[in-house]
């Protein structure tokens, strides 16, 4: 008896809850704006019925496809499709979401292939960040940036010593197709995986097969982990392929405001500048020069201008660009490329006629500059790479004098023959990095004649020789980590290392 009293306590109280809810409830309507496609042209959507959207608004389309809007006009807007146009049609449904377009970000992203709008593309499960910043954000001011003062080693002999990088630069790699640009920015990456910053590798209208050689290298040496890969191919839709290198930056740029030094490879912008082409032309905007829209020039720069060095006092974190562009039978005074070189701080210009010569990397030094580098560049390459620089330079003129048969002087002689051994110890294969001792061996060497005599061919076989020394000179060693200068008495020191391993 006591048990059913109880129980009609119980719901005596649960229906008294459930009384005093419905006499609380109030029915409220709320408005929302709901469009719909008017007609699809490939990757724009024709909206119409959404009067309060805003520019770069996310929409939400029936099927759960998103986009992103790109033009205002009176009876519409023209609408950015970032997924397939699968099941999107005249008619269907589109609903405003008050949000500009935004993308995960932070240290779960590590090790991750995923796309400009933060889905994971690989098979290591969901991403566990919650975590999103807008994809467009400003510039760090003026005030709020330090002048660029460390180097950014990339492993490769011929930049590192005659085309220096620093953290916080934008470089660009410029040359044409099949030369090696993209091996240059994956060695950059590599030669990152056992130092302190955190690369970001953004394809751009890459091939999927491209891409996926690209992630198995960099999980093959060790440094996907310190790696996000953002991936837009060829196959997307040209709207995902516009916001990817943006969204790539927001996610360095979370890094980089923490006070970490970030690397980002832009691959390449070329394919962004023909998607965004596409884009403007479908939203029936005004060609300019090379049917590129007039603002193309606007969408590089303010993306760029993003990577930066911060002063100290907002952590001092860094983000270094190296975006990559494709000319055509060497014109560099092409259209993007021409924009893209005002923009940056300098360019590594990668030559057919050194590729096809067997000269790889492929860096043509004469035509290479970097504006910033040279200022951050360690102390021990500026021992070595300003006469090493002058000398190169001065070889290569002599070298074109020499092939119209013109004689020349012994003195001549001999330093056409010292420049085609420094030639040979700046070749380096594809994905072996060099560590600053391990360039500084063979460059000194070979700058200060210990391989005059010998037959230039021998130069490769000796520098693996001298790899396997590297310990020979701990104080050599110990001066360079330091970032000290070298001294008269270590130039000797590493000329009779080199003698002495032949």
């Amino acid at each position: 008896m006591a048990l059913d009293t109880d129980a009609r306590g119980i719901l005596d109280d649960t229906f008294a809850e459930v009384g005093a809810a419905r006499q609380s409830f109030r029915y409220e309507l709320t408005s929302a704006e709901v469009g719909k496609v008017r007609r699809l042209m490939g990757g724009v959507a024709r909206v119409s019925g959404i009067p309060g959207v805003g520019f770069e608004e996310v929409v939400e389309f029936d099927n759960g496809a998103i986009g992103l809007v790109m033009d205002l006009d009176v009876d519409d807007a023209g609408v950015m499709l970032l997924d397939d146009t699968e099941g999107i049609h005249a008619g269907s449904i589109v609903r405003r979401t008050n949000r500009v377009m935004d993308t995960v970000v932070g240290a779960a992203l590590l090790g991750r292939v995923v796309d400009p709008a933060g889905r994971a593309l690989d098979d290591r499960g969901p991403l566990r960040t919650r975590h999103r910043r807008p994809i467009e954000r400003q510039p760090p001011a003026i005030r709020d940036r330090a002048p660029v003062s460390a180097p950014l080693q990339t492993g490769i002999k011929v930049i590192d010593a005659l085309v220096p990088i620093g953290r916080g630069q934008r470089e660009l790699i410029i040359g044409d197709r099949q030369t090696g640009k993209t091996s240059i920015a994956i060695d950059t990456i590599l030669n990152q995986r056992d130092g302190d910053v955190i690369s970001i590798y953004c394809a751009i209208g890459q091939q999927t097969t491209a891409v996926a050689k690209v992630v198995a290298r960099l999980r093959e040496q060790g440094a996907l982990e310190r790696t996000i890969v953002v991936v837009a191919t060829s196959e997307d839709p040209v709207g995902l392929r516009y916001v990817a290198p943006y969204a790539a930056t927001t996610m360095a740029e979370q890094f980089m405001e923490d006070g970490r030094d970030v690397l980002i490879v832009y691959d390449d912008m070329t394919r962004h500048a023909r998607a965004y082409r596409e884009l403007s032309l479908l939203l029936r905007r005004p060609p300019g020069r090379e049917a590129y829209p007039g603002d193309i020039f606007y969408i590089h720069s303010r993306l760029l201008e993003r990577a930066s060095h911060l002063r100290e006092s907002l952590g001092g974190g860094s983000l270094t660009a190296l975006p990559i562009v494709e000319t055509q039978a060497e014109d560099l005074a092409a259209y993007i490329a021409t924009n893209l070189v005002s923009i940056t701080d300098g360019q590594v210009y990668v030559s057919p006629q050194l590729f096809r010569r067997g000269q790889l990397p492929a860096v043509d030094a004469g035509r290479s500059v970097s504006r910033v580098g040279d200022r951050a560049q360690l102390p021990a390459y500026r021992s070595v790479g300003s006469s090493l620089r002058l000398f190169y330079s001065q070889f290569e003129e002599l070298e074109r004098f020499s092939r119209y048969g013109a004689r020349l002087e012994p003195e001549r002689r001999h330093e056409l023959e010292r420049g085609r051994r420094i030639r040979e110890a700046l070749k380096q294969d594809d994905g072996d990095p060099r560590s600053v001792m391990e360039q500084m061996l063979i460059l000194v060497a070979a700058a200060e004649g210990a391989f005059d005599d010998i037959a230039a061919d021998r130069i490769p076989g000796l520098e693996l020789l001298l790899r396997d020394r590297v310990g020979a000179l701990p104080e050599v060693r110990g001066r360079i980590e330091r970032g000290e200068r070298l001294t008269d008495d270590d130039v000797r020191a590493i000329v009779d290392l080199a003698r002495s391993t032949r």
